[in-house]
């Protein structure tokens, strides 16, 4: 009997993607999409590029939320797929256990700080987190966590609970208890809640993804070494920074941090399957698995399977082999290089920032003011950074996204497979652009007093 043929469902229902996930999946995401017309029928994706069904090739700006460090529909990492389907392995054996999660947690801590020893399985990001959450504070014997402001976990509830903004939290509460965070590169507000010793967790990312915010001058240091004296935990969520996004294979190495516990995931599986991992120290693993009692005080039914095993050996390959991490590194000096110019010469550009493949762009109400500016504002605030991407969707066939709710910075974190012309192109689609946006003509005001009656709950940033 034959299998499913899945390339003729996909003919059958060809043109219905849409009308199908507003039916059955989220109405409000696709209404959202229609409104900022960013509606488009895709039909393939390769490296950087991804191509809608009139064969139109876009500069992917966003790669998946920083899935696609080694590109979309990578070949090799296809094919290594493709190899463990057919060696039949036995895979989530569950009362033993494969190779492929020993030599995958091997490799990930080679990549480590000698003070991280042990390795556990996630299916995703914020799961990651939800096992640092756990397993940290149990080692530590105490049930206080720290955050930074503005910073971003995850959506599941002890990773909300960490989280630094409301937009994300404040309808699903009551969060977790003893939850709190504390401003982003503030030592002195780090150390005033350390020194009370009932805290088991400081989690910060080194890069914070919403708004691409970058630590001072000896911020994580600083926080690394209050976190010791104190007796807690420093934990460092590289679930986007890692993997070569920052120019180094994980964000850490630019300060040279040793932290207890790290999140990564996202692109480690080249975003094929679901896969992450939290990394740990053996001061915190010993703590938790101490006897044979506790030996399986944490794990997930799927999360070691051989798939997404084979994937991150592939992705690790990958990142390796074709020198992608130095690439981040080169190809983020130039995209700096490229657009740091603007905030000299456009009054609507505030700051350009980044690290590596990680970049933003933000904008501020040009000098002298703008009525125009003020009144769209109110209307919708933030809304002038989708005065910037949605020309340079339309018009430039770039898919960019704004950085965070109701803030005026645009975020790039693209494959790091993008080339040198990609980046010429890029900076030239966004000069051109500015040049228009910062005038406010009257079609882009058409499009943005339409988006801002379709309702807040329309359009919301999209940022992970």
């Amino acid at each position: 009997m034959a299998g499913l043929d899945i390339r003729g469902v996909l003919t059958e229902h060809e043109g219905q993607d849409y009308d199908l996930y507003a039916q059955t999946i989220n109405p409000q995401f696709v209404q959202m999409l229609r409104t900022i017309g960013y509606d488009r029928l895709w039909s393939r994706a390769e490296g950087a590029y991804i191509f809608d069904s009139d064969g139109r090739r876009f500069l992917d700006m966003n790669g998946g939320f920083g899935m696609f460090n080694a590109g979309r529909n990578n070949p090799r990492i296809r094919q290594a797929l493709q190899d463990v389907l057919d060696l039949d392995t036995p895979g989530s054996v569950q009362l033993g256990v494969s190779l492929l999660p020993g030599l995958l947690g091997r490799e990930l801590l080679k990549r480590m700080p000698e003070r991280i020893e042990h390795c556990l399985f996630t299916n995703s990001g914020t799961e990651a987190v939800e096992a640092a959450l756990k397993l940290g504070r149990a080692a530590a014997g105490r049930s206080r966590v720290l955050s930074a402001s503005k910073g971003f976990h995850g959506l599941t509830l002890g990773s909300l609970s960490a989280n630094g903004g409301a937009e994300w939290s404040e309808r699903f509460g009551p969060l977790l208890p003893e939850f709190d965070q504390v401003p982003w590169n503030d030592l002195d507000a780090l150390e005033d809640e350390l020194k009370q010793e009932n805290v088991a967790l400081f989690v910060v990312e080194p890069v914070q993804g919403k708004g691409v915010n970058l630590p001072a001058t000896g911020y994580l240091e600083g926080a690394q070494e209050l976190c010791r004296r104190y007796g807690t935990y420093f934990v460092l969520d590289e679930v986007q920074t890692g993997f070569g996004r920052t120019g180094t294979m994980f964000a850490l190495e630019h300060w040279g941090l040793e932290p207890d516990i790290v999140t990564v995931s996202k692109s480690l599986s080249g975003g094929y399957i679901p896969v992450g991992a939290c990394l740990v120290s053996k001061e915190v693993y010993d703590s938790v698995f101490d006897s044979l009692e506790h030996a399986v005080s944490h794990g997930s039914t799927f999360a070691p399977n051989d798939l997404a095993m084979a994937a991150g050996l592939a992705t690790l390959h990958e990142l390796d082999e074709h020198g992608l991490v130095e690439r981040s590194a080169k190809l983020g000096n130039l995209l700096l290089e490229r657009t740091e110019p603007f905030v000299e010469r456009y009054d609507v550009v505030r700051e350009v920032r980044g690290l590596g493949l990680m970049w933003a762009i933000e904008f501020q109400e040009p000098e002298g003011g703008s009525r125009t500016w003020r009144m769209l504002e109110r209307r919708q605030p933030g809304i002038f950074s989708q005065l910037v991407a949605v020309p340079l969707f339309s018009e430039h066939a770039i898919l960019i996204q704004t950085a965070g709710h109701h803030m005026n910075v645009l975020k790039g974190i693209p494959s790091l497979t993008v080339t040198e012309a990609d980046i010429e192109y890029f900076a030239s689609a966004l000069e051109q652009t500015l040049q228009r946006a910062q005038k406010i003509p009257a079609a882009m005001m058409r499009f943005a007093l339409k988006a801002a009656r379709a309702g807040r709950k329309h359009t919301p940033a999209l940022v992970r």
